[in-house]
C-alpha cells in the first residue's frame, strides 16, 4: 500500500515456492501485523480471518487534507488496510479478499477469493471474478463472471455439479455469467463495483438477461 510506504510484509528468498505463491510472507523488520475484527479492532485468534492491520515506522501520518478519512483508517497507530486475511500455522499471511468485496448472504460471510480460486481450477476456466448481487430473501447472493479458455465447450449450468460437495453449499454461485472480458480500470484492475451494477441491472430483466441461475433460489443446498 502507498499508505505503508509501501511494504508491510515480505517473503524471504529461502521460503518455499508454495509459501511465495500462496501467501504475502511475514511481517517485515520493525513492523507489527495483526488480524483484527473489522468492527471492534480486537485481535482475532490465530487462524481466524479478519482485517489485516499494520503498525510501525512505515505507516503514513495521514491523508492530505482529509482528517476524517485518516481517523477512519489509522487507529492507535494501526493502519487498517481493508484487506482480509489470516495467519497460517507458520506465521505467514494469506490474503482472502477485500473487506468491500465480502458477500453477506443470509448472515454468512463469504469471501469471493476462495470461490474464485476453486472455479479457476476448472480445466476450461481462464479467470473468474465473484461478486455480490442483490437478493430479496438473503440480502445478497453469489454471482460468478467466468472467462472460458474455449468458449462453447462449457455451459454455465456445468458449474453447479462442479461445485456441489466441493465447497460449502452457501458459497456455490447462484448465478453464472460467461464473458470474454471483465471491465477494467486504466491500470488494469477489475472494476467489481461496475460488475455488480451491471449484474443487478441484468437480473431486473429476468429471463432475457445473459446471467444464468444455476441454483434454486431459497434455502437451496
Amino acid at each position: 500500500m502507498t499508505e505503508t510506504a509501501p511494504v508491510s510484509t515480505l517473503s524471504h528468498r529461502n521460503d518455499s515456492a508454495l509459501k511465495k505463491a500462496t501467501t504475502i510472507g511475514r511481517a517485515g523488520p520493525h513492523v507489527e501485523i495483526k488480524i483484527a475484527d473489522q468492527k471492534t479492532g480486537k485481535v482475532l485468534p490465530w487462524g481466524e480471518p479478519g482485517e489485516i492491520c499494520s503498525r510501525g515506522y512505515l505507516v503514513m501520518k495521514g491523508y492530505w487534507g482529509d482528517d476524517k478519512k485518516t481517523k477512519e483508517s489509522i487507529k492507535g497507530g494501526w493502519m487498517h488496510t481493508g484487506d482480509l486475511g489470516m495467519f497460517d500455522e507458520d506465521g505467514y499471511i494469506k490474503i482472502i479478499g477485500r473487506d468491500k468485496d465480502m458477500i453477506i448472504r443470509g448472515g454468512e460471510n463469504i469471501y469471493p477469493r476462495e470461490i474464485e480460486e476453486y472455479l479457476n481450477s476448472h480445466p476450461n476456466v481462464a479467470d473468474t471474478q465473484v461478486i455480490a448481487v442483490n437478493d430479496d430473501f438473503f440480502g445478497e447472493e453469489v454471482c460468478a463472471w467466468i472467462k472460458l479458455r474455449e468458449p462453447g465447450k462449457t455451459k454455465a449450468e456445468d458449474f453447479l455439479p462442479y461445485c456441489q460437495g466441493k465447497i460449502a453449499h452457501y458459497k456455490v454461485p447462484r448465478y453464472v455469467r460467461l464473458v470474454t472480458e471483465f471491465p477494467l480500470t486504466v491500470t488494469g484492475k477489475v472494476r467489481k463495483n461496475e460488475m455488480r451494477h451491471i449484474s443487478n441491472e441484468l437480473l431486473k430483466k429476468g429471463s432475457s438477461c445473459d446471467i444464468i441461475e444455476i441454483k434454486k433460489a431459497k434455502g437451496s443446498k
